[in-house]
């Protein structure tokens, strides 16, 4: 079985510095908890991972089938509890394309293809958390499930 596997060494006060795969990635907390702010606090590194996976997914989708879009923007908002353990229960991902209109159903093909099939951050996450998304096609929104689901977006 493959897996991955990370490194994370302590520096001092708040700040944690991770081996991942090669590269350092420095978290820390605010000055306010006893950090020195030199990174970003880890938590929102899931939401990075889910757009940087479903936004590899859409790149590589658009290129096997040779559309082109300008511009491709991917926000992820993730929506706390308000109790202990505080934790995501809910993300939203907005993805922005910018292109010509001949793409835009490529684009949201791309989109739904990685978000049902590919994106193993995103399938990972549906388990313990609803995972909505929105499109928009230059400036104007062309799918929103989480009207449908209902969630607090």
């Amino acid at each position: 079985m493959a897996q991955h596997e990370i490194e994370t060494q302590w520096m001092g006060k708040m700040q944690f510095n991770s081996l991942v795969n090669g590269h350092i990635i420095i978290m820390d907390a605010p000055e306010k908890v006893g950090g020195e702010d030199s990174g970003p606090i880890p938590k929102p590194f899931i939401l990075t991972a889910l757009s940087g996976c479903t936004g590899m997914d859409i790149v590589a989708i658009l290129r096997k089938s040779q559309k082109e879009v300008k511009e491709l923007n991917i926000k992820v908002t993730g929506e706390l509890s308000k109790q202990q353990p505080i934790e995501y229960v809910a993300m939203h991902v907005v993805y922005d394309f910018t292109g010509d209109e001949s793409c835009k159903e490529a684009a949201m093909a791309a989109v739904t293809v990685s978000q049902e099939k590919y994106c193993g951050v995103s399938h990972m996450l549906r388990k313990a958390l609803p995972v909505t998304w929105e499109v928009n096609y230059n400036g104007a929104q062309i799918f929103n499930n989480s009207i449908l689901k209902k969630s607090s977006f």
